[in-house]
């Protein structure tokens, strides 16, 4: 799908809803006018290079598609960053425009103009750094460590994906989305926004507030099942955590719609327990996999193509290899890290996994956070955190264990629940843990120190050299008590 095929399709359903953000629903015919009020006020301007820190709601989307359709430079800004990754941001991307809510201030913007409820702030100073000529999108990424990256993609590969996702999905007439994660995600972007606008769904874009998300991490349950009763969606797209609160909130009695046809959940490790836990209470969950680097979604579990500990197959524009037990990624790369020249031909994930003979992928963990414990086995931290967080009383769980004689772990709890309750849920979760990968040992941090600390990324992944930094001392002494322990048995012996 080129960008003159997803415009066509826009006007093709002219009279169907196209957004609503709970207050206000616009047709496609509105949605096209906004857009192109959008070109024509950043066309007065000479707006080249765009950066928009906005909330979810249907002004985002229609800059971010009168962005694509005018050919400038797209750069979202999560509404989470903190303003030192958005100074950042863009001082690194070089923007000479700026678009934000109104009363919001930047430094080194003046205000130039105001449009829908927006202000567009311009610069002088701005010295662009060079981008590939169609460089469409640049996406900051908080990675694992650092400022944020940026991410140079194409129109042409953007759009590539979200055909995909179309052509895999199909859905009819009719069809609802529910965006509740950030807009400026790359995934609910392209696979939540464009591939809908593709197929003539209506996507449901209530404020983040109002569906109970609030920053990267924070979550009001109630709200947010009250959300999905309101717009009764088809589809809704979630990090495991949101899956984990979705799903014990069905096992608690409380009464989810029954619209929905494909609950797709990603952006980080998904145990197999939850997917299953989530269909026993009537959620069609399915587990998919994607990088920004290959513009969001690579493989993806179809209601019709669905195995369960895998991650589906990969989706028809790109491929899929394993080299040295590495996932590789050609046919979808992104152009290059803004300031690099050459667009890479595959990517290189940094994801272990395999690949079942009928094209399934399964993703094994990092290699770079992968530990040998003190007994020699190879262990994935990912795979113990995944079955952690599958207890509702932890929120957030970080595993460490290299060359130690058993892993430990650092507990984030969800709410204020005793150390008793917490003990109760670690103990289920090594129930399905082999003794090998059981956790012993652990310590509670603070959520607000944790999160303040920047030790997760957008998606909930923990930035592990970050914490190992911020946590070096509780780290230490948990491997002290282990080492005491082990001399007081050999003692004993």
């Amino acid at each position: 799908m080129h960008v003159d095929g997803i415009f066509d399709a826009i006007a093709q359903h002219a009279t169907r809803p196209a957004l609503n953000d709970g207050a206000r629903i616009w047709t496609y015919r509105d949605l096209e006018r906004e857009v192109q009020c959008w070109i024509e006020r950043l066309g007065s301007l000479g707006a080249t290079r765009v950066a928009y820190r906005l909330p979810n709601g249907c002004n985002w989307i229609a800059l971010d598609l009168a962005l694509l359709k005018s050919g400038r430079v797209a750069v979202p800004i999560p509404d989470f960053f903190s303003r030192g990754q958005e100074r950042h941001v863009l001082a690194r991307s070089g923007v000479d425009t700026f678009i934000v809510e109104a009363q919001y201030t930047a430094e080194g913007f003046a205000r130039a103009a105001a449009h829908a409820d927006c202000e567009i702030l311009q610069t002088l100073i701005a010295r662009p750094p060079p981008v590939h000529a169609v460089t469409a999108k640049i996406t900051f990424t908080s990675g694992t460590t650092g400022q944020p990256n940026g991410v140079c993609l194409s129109a042409a590969q953007l759009l590539a994906t979200a055909a995909s996702i179309e052509a895999a999905l199909g859905g009819a007439p009719g069809w609802r989305h529910l965006c509740v994660l950030p807009l400026s995600l790359l995934l609910e972007n392209v696979a939540g926004v464009y591939a809908n606008l593709a197929a003539g769904h209506e996507i449901c874009v209530p404020p983040l507030l109002d569906a109970g998300v609030k920053g990267s991490s924070g979550l009001d349950v109630a709200r947010f099942v009250a959300a999905q009763n309101r717009f009764r969606p088809q589809s809704i797209i979630l990090v495991p955590q949101l899956l984990l609160a979705m799903t014990a909130a069905a096992e608690f009695g409380v009464t989810l719609p029954d619209s929905y046809h494909f609950v797709a959940v990603g952006g980080g490790t998904v145990p197999v327990s939850l997917i299953e836990r989530a269909q026993r209470v009537g959620i069609p969950a399915f587990e998919g996999y994607g990088l920004t680097e290959c513009g969001s979604v690579v493989a993806l579990n179809l209601p019709h193509a669905n195995r369960p500990g895998t991650v589906g197959r990969s989706l028809g524009n790109v491929e899929v290899e394993i080299v040295d037990r590495e996932i590789h990624i050609s046919g979808a790369s992104m152009l290059g890290y803004l300031g690099e020249e050459c667009a890479p031909k595959r990517i290189a994930t940094g994801d272990l996994g395999t690949l079942d003979d009928d094209g399934y992928l399964r993703v094994l963990g990092r290699r770079k956070s992968g530990f040998i414990t003190a007994f020699g086995r190879n262990v994935s931290p990912e795979w113990i955190e995944g079955e952690l967080q599958t207890q509702y009383a932890i929120a957030y769980a970080t595993v460490f264990g290299e060359s130690l004689p058993e892993a430990v772990a650092l507990v984030v709890a969800r709410g204020e629940p005793s150390d008793e309750t917490i003990q109760t849920a670690i103990d289920a979760a090594n129930a399905r843990l082999p003794d090998y990968a059981r956790i012993t040992l652990w310590r509670r941090v603070p959520l607000a120190d944790f999160a303040a600390a920047g030790c997760l990324t957008e998606n909930g992944r923990p930035r592990r050299d970050v914490i190992v930094r911020q946590y070096r001392g509780v780290l230490e002494d948990m491997y002290s008590h282990i080492q005491e322990q082990l001399h007081a048995a050999v003692r004993e012996a």
